[in-house]
């Protein structure tokens, strides 16, 4: 038996004769199906394509000549239509005992007992069958169905150049690329969008399949291997890919593929038998996801899934196509998809076109997701597969807030979505009327509603929203999208321009929280993170940055002569313990007397306050208390410390609600705490957004709130309706008697009251 490659390299050498032959596309044909006979010594060789949604029976060497173009099977019938809609090889002993078989008896076909078939692929759908049978019973050797698939992915070139087939046909071939689909995901930034598909790294087309020269190719293979090997390498310093803790999993997982002799060996084989560097990826990847559609084992496939990336990235760096959409320019209203994003390539993208955001992976406290909910630009996660069931162009409907998109849509569904984006137009409007109105209850409180912000684009949503101020300003976005640290100057400029934009309006500078999850890529070495396996709980933050002497000083300058002559806000992040303030603290003092000493200008007063995420700090607010001016409580990172519920793990993202009596009752004990001192405590997390969580933490005496320039508006309108010693009545005695359902028992306290909180 020869061996796959000279197998292959046989059949291909005559078929390359064949297909540069003048005949017609059906005698072309015709010479495929003996070539294969004769090189494999099989008696039947057929060929089905896709024509009208239906395969049919275009050449035959073995069957009834009278079957052709006459036996037609559906899509899922038959071996032939099963085959074609697994895209999967078949390889029987005996073809009858199989539950798809279906007899067709125009064809003759019932003296021949063992059957093998492979789909003819084409944009990653079968689009046609390429099959053999034999009289006696037998499965076929490997080398022969090598031979068959490298076979069948010239035959997608030829069917495709003849016309045989059109895209349409194509289409057809998987169902669920022509009907409308719903898909649902995580949640990760709220609102609704609609817009057409692109693909962030756009589908790589394969021009040409056969090779002229093959050492040209190897050569072209191995260049490609080194430069991809070398990203790998890189990407190992700036965790490219993957979220929280599991970008180190990914990317060993990477270097595993990269460097596997196997997969290189079996691409060079592919080249060997005469494929083009192109077409021998593509063909072992074909390979690939054959069996990745019969692997049950979820971290198996998880890890084919993987090898699909790096395969996709390998066919990208070889046929020079690197560029993502985001280069190309989008030219419509565009849903992004993704396997997942940094924020620097988010940002690459024209915000006037960028509607919305679909992940495959992602999670509520990755970088990127920050970063699209500042840009106002709906976001959902966690969706696997996502090229397996879109298309580039594709009609698209975001639901951000329920976590569902919906693909190829009908025209009910896209009037109904259209309604409910109308209504949210007008609620967004009466909400741009309360612009100048003071947020005041019923019973006469003020509420102070401040924004996040971390761009120098977010600022004037100040005036647009008639916040109160900016109460998190997140510094790291300047070091997250940057190539290099930034240099003292730009930090400088940057806090003196969004200082400048808010005017009169207080702004929170929190010092820059990086490592963990947002690694930077010229921030190296094993101490950025220690090691930690959960780095959300790791080496970040204020523990970094005290590390990071120079990475400190130099901020803690930037501020300072930012600020000259206002008031400077500063908070520092992750405060775990009271000597982590002194020293930071430390760090602020010691700069500002360099400052003096060369006769700056000073800022006018410095209000030093802490995040409080780490639940162990609230033991320890009696001691620090007089040292603080306000107190910011980071709702995210706190929730997740308090259950020990990594967030960014997909089974616990939405496991524990923050109506949970048990958060509650931690930030009221907090509020206690710290009654009667002049030290102002703002919620800044994600729950403070959320109409009915704020609900909660103002019975709960929470006045201050940080939350994203949306939610300002809705805010205000709910907040009139509101008496806050009544809420403070129920929230006390919900609190002191828990309720099984307080989420449920607050909607209705709401509705009884007509709070709009939706």
């Amino acid at each position: 038996m020869p061996s796959p490659v000279s197998a292959a390299r046989q059949i291909l050498t005559n078929l390359h004769e064949v297909m540069a032959s003048r005949n017609n596309a059906q005698s072309k044909l015709n010479q495929v199906v003996d070539l294969i006979g004769e090189s494999l010594d099989s008696e039947v060789c057929s060929i089905y394509l896709l024509r009208e949604g239906m395969l049919e029976l275009f050449a035959t060497r073995g069957l009834n000549q009278d079957a052709v173009h006459v036996t037609r099977l559906a899509i899922g019938e038959g071996l032939v239509g099963s085959l074609a809609e697994h895209v999967e090889t078949l390889n029987l002993a005996e073809a009858a005992a199989h539950p798809d078989f279906s007899y067709r008896p125009e064809t003759g076909e019932d003296k021949f007992h063992s059957f093998a078939g492979v789909p003819i692929v084409r944009m990653e759908r079968a689009v046609g069958v390429l099959a053999v049978q034999h009289v006696e019973p037998r499965r076929y050797e490997e080398v022969e169905i090598e031979a068959l698939q490298t076979v069948a992915m010239v035959l997608s070139e030829l069917i495709a150049n003849a016309g045989l087939i059109d895209d349409a046909d194509a289409v057809a071939a998987s169902p669920m690329l022509t009907d409308p689909r719903q898909l649902s995901g995580l949640s990760l930034v709220k609102g609704l969008a609609t817009g057409h598909a692109v693909f962030h790294q756009p589908r790589i087309t394969i021009e040409h399949v056969m090779a002229e020269d093959t050492e040209a190719e190897r050569a072209r293979v191995l260049s490609a291997f080194d430069k991809m090997r070398e990203q790998i390498e890189t990407m190992s310093n700036q965790a490219e890919f993957g979220v929280g803790g599991e970008h180190d999993e990914v990317l060993e997982t990477y270097k595993m593929f990269a460097y596997d002799e196997g997969w290189t060996r079996r691409i060079n084989e592919a080249i060997d038998s005469g494929l083009t560097a192109e077409a021998a990826i593509e063909r072992v990847q074909q390979r690939t996801r054959m069996r990745m559609r019969q692997i049950d084992d979820p971290l198996l496939a998880d890890r084919m899934h993987d090898l699909e990336d790096l395969a996709n990235r390998l066919l990208r760096i070889v046929s020079g196509q690197v560029s993502t959409a985001a280069r190309l320019g989008l030219r419509d209203d565009t849903i992004l998809i993704a396997r997942n994003l940094g924020p620097a390539e988010l940002l690459e993208y024209d915000r006037r076109r960028l509607k919305g955001v679909i992940l495959e992976e992602g999670s509520l406290t990755s970088h990127v997701v920050i970063v699209a909910r500042a840009m106002g630009v709906p976001v959902l996660g966690r969706i696997r597969g996502l090229r397996g069931m879109i298309r580039e162009g594709d009609l698209i409907l975001v639901d951000g807030a329920q976590g569902i998109a919906n693909i190829r849509p009908t025209q009910s569904v896209v009037e109904a979505f259209e309604a409910r984006s109308a209504r949210s137009r007008e609620r967004q409007a009466r909400y741009a009327a309360l612009r100048d109105v003071e947020p005041f209850t019923k019973d006469g409180e003020r509420i102070t509603l401040m924004i996040n912000a971390g761009l120098r684009d977010d600022v004037p949503m100040l005036n647009l929203t008639g916040a109160d101020g900016i109460g998190l300003f997140r510094t790291e976005f300047q070091f997250l999208v940057s190539a290099a640290l930034p240099q003292r100057d730009r930090q400088t400029r940057l806090y003196r321009d969004v200082l400048d934009t808010a005017g009169d309006k207080p702004v929170v500078f929190r010092t820059v929280d990086v490592g963990g999850d947002k690694s930077l890529p010229y921030l190296r070495g094993d101490e950025e993170n220690g090691g930690d396996e959960n780095p959300a709980m790791g080496w970040r933050a204020l523990r970094l940055a005290l590390e990071r002497e120079g990475l400190m000083k130099a901020q803690a300058r930037a501020l300072l002569e930012a600020s000259a002559g206002r008031t400077l806000n500063v908070m520092f992040p992750m405060v775990s313990e009271p000597w982590e303030f002194d020293a930071a603290k430390a760090v602020f003092d010691a700069q500002l007397a360099f400052l003096r000493s060369r006769r700056k200008v000073l800022p006018e007063q410095i209000r030093y306050g802490v995040m409080l995420e780490v639940p162990a700090l609230a033991e320890m607010l009696d001691v620090l208390a007089p040292k603080l001016s306000f107190v910011s409580i980071g709702t995210n990172d706190l929730t997740q410390f308090l259950f020990a519920a990594d967030r960014s793990n997909p089974k616990l993202a939405e496991r524990y609600d923050w109506l949970n009596p048990s958060i509650l009752r931690f930030i009221r004990r907090v509020v206690r705490t710290l009654a009667g001192q002049q030290i102002d405590i703002t919620v800044c997390g994600e729950m403070g957004g959320r109409p009915l969580e704020a609900l909660a933490l103002t019975g709960i005496g929470i006045r201050r709130l940080s939350i994203t320039p949306a939610s300002v508006g809705p805010h205000k309108a709910m907040f009139r309706k509101i008496d806050t010693r009544e809420l403070a009545e129920q929230m006390e005695q919900w609190l002191n008697e828990p309720v099984s359902d307080l989420r449920g028992a607050l909607t209705e306290w709401a509705d009884e009251r007509e709070i709009e909180w939706e």
